[in-house]
């Protein structure tokens, strides 16, 4: 389990009377004092205006990645959520690195701690292992593979490196779950569905040997003992609040109204609209395929507002538009503001740190463990 320091939240309203350019100022002040030992990391879903204040924007394991692997750093602000900023603390205060830096700990903080992530929190740890136990009076669960998708807590990173697991990313989904397969006859996939769903069919298993376990049903996830004997990948029912919002009905209506137009969605969607989609992929594949697009070039795009938005504005010589007439963002991704940033990062710079995000460490060992399996794949 991850642990945190939190100072009362009042210390932090006066900083939301405060206009965006004295914020900025006073940001740039922090960065100035404690120079290259701070990096400030924002995740593409974010801001345009927190974006605008940080080192690093990308994916929540690259950006995790990019920041343990500074030689430099000493604290890190993770503009994102809660899971992501337990993936900074493990990668950076890893065995190895921490040997490096003579035992001294990076600091990982989360400038708003209710920042955190729907789908994630569609599966708890004690919910994962009752489904676990509830498996091996049925199947022997020497013969599952769990895989957990990044977007999840640090204890179910941790359940998949003691069960033999791995966790993936939805750039390398398919690599993992092939590399489950080589070594049993099931896989365990959660929290999200439909990265679950949509990458296993890819590999040639029908939608009947999927099973949704349901962490709220009376037994066995709502399933018949013969169901999950047969099953080949045991979903988890959890999904992300943003793509599950795109439906097939808006891959038609973008088709009629804009005659040649490509829909460019996230394995996240639900099946439907993924199956429907001319590209699909990460969030930074989906970047590359709008940056490689020739100019006229016309795009409906399934995944979260801000992102949309933003590659909408930095490629004015195509089309793109948001793959929905409903708006949906990242509303918790959205919690972390320009005051949310100033105040942590001066009182950091004061010595007082706030929303301290650090993973107990026989957590991080084995979650650890799951990360390395993860890099042998992609």
């Amino acid at each position: 389990m991850s642990t945190t320091t939190l100072t009362p939240q009042t210390e932090l309203q006066p900083y939301k009377s405060l206009e965006n350019d004295e914020l900025v100022a006073r940001i740039q002040a922090v960065r100035l004092q404690l120079g290259s030992q701070l990096l400030i990391l924002g995740h593409h879903y974010q801001q345009n205006e927190v974006i605008g204040q940080s080192d690093f924007r990308g994916d929540s394991y690259l950006l995790s990645e990019t920041a343990a692997e500074n030689e430099e750093c000493r604290s890190i602000v993770f503009c994102g959520v809660h899971f992501m900023a337990e993936t900074a603390d493990i990668l950076a205060n890893r065995p190895a690195k921490l040997a490096e830096r003579a035992g001294q700990r990076v600091r990982v903080i989360l400038p708003d701690m209710a920042a955190g992530c729907s789908m994630a929190d569609m599966a708890a740890i004690e919910q994962i292992q009752d489904a676990w136990d509830q498996l091996g009076e049925i199947i022997d669960t020497n013969d599952i593979t769990p895989v957990t998708y990044i977007n999840s807590a640090a204890s179910l990173k941790a359940f998949v490196g003691r069960h033999g697991g791995i966790v993936c990313t939805s750039s390398n989904a398919r690599a993992a779950l092939e590399w489950a397969f080589a070594r049993t006859g099931r896989v365990m996939f959660f929290p999200d569905q439909h990265l679950g769903r949509n990458t296993a069919l890819g590999i040639g298993i029908t939608e009947e040997q999927m099973p949704v376990w349901d962490p709220y049903a009376n037994d066995l996830g709502g399933h018949s003992e013969e169901m999950l004997q047969s099953s080949k990948v045991i979903l988890w029912q959890g999904h992300c609040s943003v793509h599950q919002v795109f439906k097939a009905e808006h891959v038609a209506m973008f088709r009629e109204k804009h005659p040649g137009i490509k829909i460019l969605v996230h394995p996240e969607c639900p099946r439907e609209v993924f199956e429907l989609a001319d590209e699909s992929g990460s969030t930074g594949k989906i970047i590359k395929v709008v940056e490689a697009a020739p100019a006229g070039s016309k795009w409906a795009i399934g995944t979260e507002l801000h992102l949309v938005n933003r590659l909408k504005e930095e490629h004015p010589e195509q089309e793109i538009h948001f793959l929905s007439p409903v708006v949906c963002m990242c509303a918790t991704m959205y919690r972390i503001d320009l005051a949310h940033l100033c105040w942590s990062l001066e009182n950091l710079a004061a010595g007082t740190p706030v929303n301290t995000i650090e993973v107990d460490e026989e957590t991080a060992k084995w979650s650890l463990v799951a990360l390395e399996r993860m890099l042998e794949v992609r």
